[in-house]
């Protein structure tokens, strides 16, 4: 006797001769006659080892994976194939190299999920025939050589500088805007023009502690004041 869990399917062999799966529950097997072999019907995964493969724009990577499966034809996984973990881990492998291989490293870098998407479908339809369905493969590291990575950061840093001198430029112009616009106006308005320059002079006179006297004896603001009031009546 043995007991076969829920998410287990025992094939049962007699003789060498296939009998079928049963389970779950407890079976009935006659002693050095019937040989069980037991699989797993539950979601499980294995890793694909990390490969060196070379990119379409010949960059030599290390990439490694993980692949979701599931049996659901214990029978076929049994009978069909040796070891069907086995074969399907070298099946991921040899897709994970083509497929990298047909692709450059921005691709490679920025479309991971899509490209795991595509090994996902071409290992399931060889899998498929063992009983073995493929649920997901999920590309997991991208490792560059390191004069690569120095590379990436070099083009980073410039891209910065880049975006730097661009935000620096934009505001020399809206500056240079806002001056012309400004000397637009105190064209058209002299006396706010000169309000301007006696408000810089008491500016600089509050700074150096100096007395700014404006002609028969009036503050240089109340001067430029009476200015535009006299302006503003015309």
């Amino acid at each position: 006797m043995r007991v076969v869990r829920e998410y287990e399917r025992a094939v049962i062999f007699r003789l060498g001769r296939l009998l079928g799966a049963k389970g779950p529950g407890l079976i009935f097997l006659i002693p050095f006659i019937d040989k069980p072999r037991v699989v797993d019907l539950r979601l499980l995964s294995f890793d694909i080892p990390r490969q060196r493969i070379i990119t379409k724009d010949n960059v030599t990577v290390d990439v490694d994976a993980i692949v979701y499966y599931r049996v659901f034809n214990p029978i076929d996984a049994v009978v069909k194939v040796q070891d069907y973990i086995t074969a399907s881990n070298f099946i991921a492998q040899t897709t994970l190299r083509d497929v990298v291989g047909q692709v450059e490293l921005d691709e490679l870098l920025t479309k991971r999920d899509e490209l795991g998407r595509k090994i996902q479908t071409v290992v399931d339809e060889i899998t498929e025939g063992w009983g073995i369905k493929v649920t997901q493969v999920a590309i997991r590291d991208v490792v560059l050589p390191e004069e690569m990575l120095r590379a990436i950061a070099k083009q980073a840093e410039a891209e910065r500088e880049r975006r730097a001198r661009v935000i620096m430029a934009e505001g020399e112009l809206m500056a240079a805007q806002k001056m012309y616009e400004a000397a637009e106006f105190y064209a058209k308005n002299p006396n706010a023009m000169r309000l301007r320059e006696l408000q810089t002079w008491v500016e600089i006179a509050r700074e150096k502690n100096l007395i700014v006297i404006a002609e028969g004896g009036a503050s240089p603001l109340a001067y430029a004041l009476a200015a535009a009031r006299k302006e503003e009546r015309r």
